[in-house]
């Protein structure tokens, strides 16, 4: 790979990371990024809600089907410095499919980058916390099965 591709690659994982971060986020946890963005920002796309199928694999890995339908909002926006961010969110929050696409605009601007992810660091503190949480309490109603020998039958 070439540096150049390299670079690509690895700004696109961030973009992902902190994209799955925005999306576990809530509508509070992300409402500085108003602040951040300023007054040049434009709305591409109005959030708006749809449907999408949902598809399935038994066990992972067998032939795919379709499980359902789920709600998810969309927008799009677009900073005065040309960078533009697609917000998607499952359910119908609008105001939070607006942000997501704000976060993901402000991501890919260099000059915000590093307050975006400043901002996220107390989410992904919340999310750290919660799976440990799980965890714990998963591990807490583990049971260890053991099998005795009774002898040489």
């Amino acid at each position: 790979m070439t540096d150049h591709t390299e670079t690509h690659d690895s700004s696109l994982a961030g973009r992902k990371a902190s994209m799955a971060v925005v999306a576990r986020a809530t509508v509070e946890e992300l409402a500085a990024l108003d602040r951040l963005a300023g007054d040049g920002v434009t709305l591409l796309r109005r959030p708006e809600i749809g449907l999408v199928m949902v598809r399935g694999r038994v066990g992972g890995d067998g032939a795919p089907f379709n499980l359902g339908e789920a709600t998810v909002t969309r927008a799009a926006v677009s900073l005065a410095s040309g960078e533009v961010g697609f917000g998607h969110v499952l359910g119908r929050d609008k105001e939070k499919a607006r942000l997501a696409a704000l976060a993901d605009a402000l991501w890919q601007a260099p000059a915000t980058r590093d307050a975006v992810e400043t901002l996220l660091q107390p989410v992904r503190a919340r999310l750290d916390a919660e799976a440990l949480c799980e965890r714990e309490r998963a591990a807490a109603t583990r049971v260890d099965f053991f099998t005795m020998v009774r002898g040489d039958n």
